[in-house]
């Protein structure tokens, strides 16, 4: 396992520098820059600026020099500034140096931030709703589909899948007006837009306190979120359950004499679940990196809406640092569903 877990992980750099090579080549690739704007800036001006963010040297230049601002570690003697060129994301001092790296650059918008900043302060909200969302979608999802499938074609299945259907078919964007409409401005029970909890993290992620006021402004975001996900994992855990419970085993364990509540939660359910992991491992990578939608109807100050304007406005750093954050996501998350695989079905093993 561990000769496969340390593969794995040189292959995830392979897979993180292609990804991070045809980003940065369909980014310069797409006509305009920067420091296009409607009102066009004098040729001088524009050309300091480029100079600035060195966006006047040769492409392959500029990838490598990306590479090495976030790939590798500087070891100084000189404390972290306030300099957007010198915002590193781990700060390690050790005697008297420091150890710097993941310098993902100053955005180009927002010029007293930079990518380090919107990953400190957005990237934990975008986490904690990706969570939660999560925990709703797989306590709801899954349960639903197992009712549905050991209920084949009587009205507990018929509802479950009603149920998700309408999860599948209603968007976020008409889901969350209409509850936060209904629950935030007509019955005032939770609140309309925001989110509780604010700077500083615990491990740079989690709120420091929890309190009903936190889940009060979770709690509709979160629905919204996690209810169309959950649709989706109980019509995929209805359709491998149905199938499991056909095999040649499952009649063995039956004719056997056992316990139908034995027979479905130590034998077909545990096989049943390896596509349901499968779709896990993504979709914690998608809800976890942050939403648009969600986070613009509830007003969420998460990296979804920085990330989507980043693209029209041309913010190279932005673009590179969040694509390559929801990669590294993705690729630990397949890594983490493979193992869990080896758990599921002894018959899986990593040599």
């Amino acid at each position: 396992m561990t000769a496969y877990i340390t593969r794995r992980l040189l292959y995830m750099l392979v897979v993180l520098f292609v990804v991070a090579l045809i980003t940065f080549v369909l980014m310069h690739g797409v006509p305009g820059g920067p420091f296009d704007t409607e009102k066009k800036l004098p040729a001088e001006i524009k050309a300091n600026k480029e100079a600035f963010y060195h966006l006047d040297d040769p492409l392959s230049i500029q990838f490598l020099s990306y590479l090495s601002s976030v790939a590798i570690p500087r070891i100084t003697s000189e404390p972290p500034s306030l300099s957007v060129l010198d915002d590193y994301l781990i700060n390690v001092q050790v005697g008297n140096h420091w150890i710097k790296w993941m310098n993902f650059g100053p955005s180009y918008v927002s010029r007293s931030r930079t990518v380090n900043d919107l990953f400190r302060n957005q990237l934990p909200i975008s986490f904690q709703l990706g969570i939660m969302a999560l925990m709703i979608a797989a306590t709801v999802g899954i349960p639903l589909g197992i009712l549905s499938a050991l209920n084949h074609n009587h009205w507990p299945d018929y509802m479950g899948m009603g149920v998700a259907i309408f999860g599948v078919s209603a968007p976020t964007i008409v889901l969350g007006p209409l509850l936060a409409w209904l629950f935030g401005v007509e019955l005032k029970w939770l609140p309309a837009t925001g989110w509780g909890a604010k700077p500083p993290f615990i491990l740079g992620l989690f709120p420091s306190h929890l309190d009903w006021e936190y889940f009060r402004y979770a709690v509709l975001p979160a629905f919204v979120l996690g209810f169309g996900s959950s649709a989706v994992l109980a019509r995929l855990t209805r359709a491998s359950l149905l199938q499991v419970v056909r095999e040649d085993y499952i009649r063995t364990a039956r004719a056997k004499g056992l316990r139908e509540r034995r027979i479905i939660a130590y034998h077909a359910l545990k096989n049943a679940l390896i596509p349901v992991v499968t779709v896990l491992g993504p979709m914690f990578a998608a809800l976890v990196t942050g939403t648009f939608v969600t986070e613009l109807v509830f007003g969420i100050p998460g990296l979804g809406k920085y990330f989507v304007t980043s693209i029209t406005n041309r913010d190279y750093p932005v673009i590179m640092g969040t694509i390559l954050l929801y990669a590294t996501f993705l690729v630990f998350s397949n890594l983490v569903v493979d193992i869990v695989y080896g758990f599921l079905d002894p018959r899986i093993r990593y040599e």
